[in-house]
């Protein structure tokens, strides 16, 4: 079995083009083997350094972390921590480790993992800092101390109360890794990841395949497949022809356009659902026409979102109308609607504000994880923006060389950047990309450079308290003033979807956009 498993993997085109899997190649694909079609090759598979969900994807199922979601939501259950406790004035938070957990490197799991875990990422003069850098830290920002009482507790201490902590310690950048991998690998260790999870890491063959082999003494149970496997295919229509041929047996990110192919195929199950996801514009506020609002307010004014939604993306996807996605239903503030489509309006505020007829360049990818139908998007959004008199030359890169670019900042001579993010939690995107202290130049992603001093006063504020009824209350303040500001145009929250062959058994679409195959099959 194992020499057909590899055998069957070194013949999988993972490619560039249209080719695909020969039908008796796929007769010789083993049993226990998923093969998942993504649209992007992964950045680095180092949880504190990734970003993007095709990293994600496979990280959570190397990795484990403190805590994890539950199947199916967002609540927060027990993963490396059996148990925790919160001091009353919510500044210290006691985890207590399972015993016996080791990585896949033999060594085990225990406290003092954790705490090199974090304070790599945290800490400037750690001696492994350098492995970085670390985007994400932020999530982290409040932790003051890292205590180890002994080799199954750990103690973070913070200089603050942060409501969103464990919600943070649940995402892939809570994810625990080895030391010792860490120490051996170096700056190399995203290429050579070791965890504690349900799969341990075979290869990964740059722009051909990721591959993760079942830990067999996984610590929440063995695996019920051998093998999975992540190739990137970023073309829509090879990743769909794939699917049909049978070379995929998962598809994520499924393009609208033949979402409705695979729902009346008996073949095939399409899985759908809407999770905490935007898909917005960057509009570079401190430049020229957009540190104008009026101007920020006009694009919002003259881009037909409804359109884009209805026939570009098919329906896969609803009109945003801000910052926080609406799938947080707890933290949504009804009286905010997404900008309607009124092209004379736009045309009265670029008049007003000196900008009619202004030219804009626009950054687009090419594909990218949460990017929907990105080139088709930008040039539906091109189209109605010059309907109202402004030129928009569009210009695409492939998506880690876009993603190299946009998370630098916007230049002087960028005006408007194509972005998708998907979240845990009503903070994390607004805290991560509109506050002045995520500038890029202070390690965030407020790429457009949006400064707004009430925004950041109301997000620190709803980091301090517990209270959710009072964290929604800012969050909805928040979606007020941004929505005014428009520092972004405003598009869609995307309906994640994925279809899978009939052989494919227990997998389900998470809210926060993971596939989680511990439990999956494939007889």
């Amino acid at each position: 079995m194992l020499r057909l498993l590899r055998a069957t993997l070194r013949a999988i085109p993972l490619y560039a083009g249209l080719a695909l899997v020969a039908p008796a190649l796929l007769a010789a694909t083993p049993p226990g083997v998923l093969i998942i079609g993504q649209v992007a090759e992964p950045q680095s598979l180092d949880p504190q350094v990734a970003t993007a969900a095709n990293d994600s994807r496979i990280l959570v199922n190397l990795y484990d972390g403190l805590v994890r979601n539950a199947p199916g939501s967002l609540t927060i259950e027990p993963a490396l921590a059996s148990r925790w406790e919160v001091s009353p004035d919510g500044l210290r938070y006691s985890f207590h480790l399972r015993p016996g957990v080791k990585f896949h490197d033999g060594t085990p799991v225990d406290a003092d993992a954790v705490r090199f875990t974090f304070e790599r990422m945290l800490n400037k003069q750690h001696p492994y800092y350098h492995t970085g850098p670390f985007p994400l830290s932020f999530f982290f920002s409040s932790i003051r101390k890292i205590d180890t009482p002994d080799a199954h507790t750990v103690i973070f201490t913070l200089d603050k109360p942060f409501a969103p902590l464990l919600s943070n310690l649940a995402t892939p950048t809570g994810l625990i890794v080895s030391p010792t991998a860490v120490k051996k690998y170096d700056r190399d260790f995203g290429r050579h990841p070791v965890g504690s999870g349900a799969f341990r890491f075979g290869d990964w063959r740059a722009n051909q395949r990721v591959l993760l082999n079942a830990n067999a003494a996984y610590w929440d149970g063995v695996p019920k497949l051998k093998a999975a496997v992540f190739r990137p295919i970023t073309d829509g229509s090879t990743r769909t022809a794939e699917m049909l041929s049978g070379g995929l047996d998962v598809m994520v990110e499924v393009p609208p356009d033949t979402v409705a192919r695979f729902a009346g195929d008996p073949q095939f199950r399409l899985q759908q659902a809407v999770g905490p996801h935007v898909w917005f514009v960057w509009l570079n506020n401190r430049e020229k026409p957009f540190d104008d609002r009026r101007v920020r307010q006009a694009v919002n004014y003259a881009v037909n979102k409804r359109a884009l939604v209805d026939k570009v993306l098919q329906g896969a996807a609803q009109v945003a109308d801000g910052p926080i996605p609406s799938a947080f239903a707890w933290a949504r503030n009804d009286a905010v609607q997404p900008y309607p489509y009124d092209p004379d309006k736009a045309r009265a505020l670029l008049k007003a504000a000196g900008a009619a007829g202004a030219t804009l360049n626009f950054y687009v990818t090419d594909g990218g994880s949460g990017m929907l139908d990105p080139i088709p998007m930008a040039t539906a959004i091109q189209a109605d923006l010059r309907a109202v008199g402004l030129k928009v030359n569009i210009q695409t890169w492939e998506w880690n060389t876009f993603l190299s670019k946009v998370n630098a900042g916007l230049t002087p001579q960028t005006q408007m950047a194509e972005m998708a993010w998907m979240t845990n939690d009503p903070d994390t995107l607004p805290f991560l990309t509109l506050r002045r202290d995520a500038w890029p130049d202070k390690g965030g992603f407020n790429s457009g450079y949006y400064h707004n001093p009430q925004v950041d006063e109301l997000l620190d504020k709803a980091r301090a308290t517990s209270d959710q009824s009072q964290r929604a209350a800012l969050y909805r303040q928040v979606q007020a003033v941004v929505h005014d500001d428009a520092p972004w145009l405003f598009v869609a929250n995307w309906k994640q979807n994925a279809v899978t062959s009939r052989q494919v058994q227990n997998l389900a679409l998470q809210p926060n956009f993971n596939l989680i195959l511990h439990q999956v099959s494939k007889p």
